[in-house]
């Protein structure tokens, strides 16, 4: 593991994780020979299964479940809150107590292109691939090719 990372005590490292420089994560589970690039924050309560590779600057949040084998492409963003604000409607800010995350599933084998961004609630199936710049807004069904935004 490098000096340039900040990896929390609570985060469940699977055997022959590889790690690139300056990766931000905590609270998370990332599985056995998973490769993770440089620039990468994995948020708490996240999961990354075996054998996936996480391309560089990519963001997953809590709430994100990728499964086995998924390829993550650079610039990869996952979001979990379909309503973000940054203040309650007294102007006071807003608390891990004023929104509920939405979760997000990837499924085992699935490949996200560079700079796909994916909103919350959705699940994208087993084997399917979103291409690059693309915009998830709903689920991809397992095995199918998506892209657009909004990808379909």
């Amino acid at each position: 593991m490098e000096s340039h990372n900040r990896i929390a005590p609570d985060v469940a490292l699977g055997e022959n994780v590889k790690l690139a420089c300056f990766i931000n994560a905590y609270g998370c589970r990332i599985g056995d020979r998973t490769k993770i690039g440089a620039f990468v924050e994995i948020q708490k309560n996240a999961e990354i299964g075996a054998d996936c590779k996480i391309s560089s600057h990519t963001f997953i949040c809590e709430g994100v479940k990728i499964g086995d084998g998924v390829f993550v492409g650079h610039n990869v963003t996952f979001i979990n809150d379909r309503y973000p604000r940054a203040v309650n409607p007294d102007g006071s800010l807003q608390t891990e107590a004023d929104w509920a995350v939405e979760p997000t599933v990837v499924g085992d084998r699935a490949s996200l292109g560079s700079s796909v961004t994916v909103l919350c609630g959705v699940e994208i199936g087993a084997g399917a691939m979103v291409g690059a710049g693309s915009v998830v807004t709903k689920t991809v069904p397992p095995g199918e090719l998506w892209a657009g935004n909004p990808a379909r």
